[in-house]
């Protein structure tokens, strides 16, 4: 029996992960946690039965206090809530599939109680992969991917010497507005954003991909993860989504990974790895698919992808500002309060403005991110 826990339950990861763990007995879930929606974390309860639930708002663990008062599970809230449900000993397994840097003190946390770590969180490494990567090394604990990209790459680098590797190249669809120009996309709405034409995934997320965003935080997270320097990080768009990300060799060879674009794939090689489970959905049909193709990105139209990769060049705190920025935009642009070109503009007026520090603590990690909305705030009230 493998037992896991997992952060974000109620999210697009979480309830995939469940999904998971309704195909294969022998995964036992200890511990749940989701930001407010009480409703469907007491499902989850009442389904997999969990020792330890959390959620983020105390008012939500209230309202799922009430609602559980008839099982055998406790409740807590907020950031103790998470720790708590980070180092608990009961389990093996972390799959950390919260959304924003709440997920680094829980992470580090579950690190040094010697949790393997299934990583969904992408902004743990964006933000503080000088203090995760020494840390899982120091305490020998595996960080494995969940994110369909860097799974594709940790594939593709099964067996091979890593000192060996020339390049990452890591793929994109392109998303919804591939191939419009800036004009275009200055019309474009949350509605637009979100009709992501090969992957489900959060609102978040899906307004990320379309923005060139998400990409540039997969390359900071690559560049932790697998210890590469930035420069051997490409971004190459596929609109096809079939070949998650590939890894060229010192010789010339290129080993890529391959499959539908099904995120349980990521997930369940994270849980069982190093062994692979039969899973049901769809297969690639390459006479159906007929061919694949390449283009580069366009950065001069999409320049989130650019400023993402001059906040990684820049390094120290000027990551979690660019992720910190685009957050808040996203949430705007998600509420209809600003347009889709004033994400990049918000983004790069919030890494102008910030004066970087060098390898952040945690502590200055959160405050950068702080202040980053605190700017953001000033921006809108001038």
């Amino acid at each position: 029996m493998k037992k896991i826990a997992i952060l974000g339950s109620t999210g697009s990861i979480g309830t995939q992960t469940l999904e998971i763990v309704r195909d294969n007995p022998d995964l036992q879930v200890m511990g749940l946690a989701a930001g407010s929606n009480a409703a469907l974390m007491e499902k989850q309860i009442r389904e997999f039965h969990p020792a330890l639930a959390v959620m983020w708002s105390e008012e939500a663990a209230k309202e799922l206090r009430g609602r559980t008062a008839d099982l055998p599970v406790k409740v807590l809230s907020g950031m103790e809530g998470l720790l708590a449900l980070a180092s608990d000993a009961s389990y093996e397994i972390l799959v950390t599939a919260i959304v924003g840097m709440i997920g680094i003190r829980p992470t580090i946390a579950a690190i040094e109680s010697g949790k393997t770590i299934a990583l969904a969180n992408k902004e743990t490494l964006v933000t503080a992969g000088h203090l995760i990567m020494p840390l899982a090394k120091k305490h020998k604990v595996p960080i494995l991917p969940v994110d369909s990209e860097h799974s594709a790459i940790f594939q593709s680098m099964n067996g091979e010497d890593k000192k060996q590797v020339s390049k990452i190249l890591l793929t994109a669809s392109g998303g919804p507005f591939r191939g419009r120009s800036r004009q275009e996309l200055a019309g474009m709405r949350a509605e637009d954003a979100l009709k992501h034409p090969n992957w489900s995934m959060g609102r978040k997320i899906t307004v990320d991909s379309a923005s060139l965003v998400n990409k540039a935080l997969e390359v900071m997270e690559a560049r932790w993860l697998f210890d590469v320097e930035l420069d051997s990080i490409q971004v190459v768009i596929h609109p096809q989504s079939i070949i998650h990300s590939m890894v060229e060799y010192v010789d010339g060879a290129v080993i890529a990974q391959l499959g539908m674009p099904d995120m349980k794939l990521p997930i369940q090689y994270a849980l069982f790895y190093p062994e692979r489970r039969p899973m049901a959905g769809e297969r690639v049909d390459f006479f159906k698919l007929g061919q694949i193709t390449f283009e580069r990105p366009d950065t001069e139209v999409f320049t989130g992808l650019k400023l993402g990769m001059q906040a990684a060049r820049t390094g120290g705190s000027m990551p979690t500002v660019f992720n910190a920025a685009n957050e808040k935009a996203v949430a705007m642009f998600l509420n209809h309060s600003i347009g889709f070109l004033e994400i990049p503009e918000l983004i790069e007026k919030c890494m102008n403005h910030h004066r970087v520090i060098e390898n952040p603590n945690v502590n200055e990690i959160l405050q950068a991110e702080a202040e980053t909305y605190e700017y953001i705030e000033h921006i809108k009230e001038n």
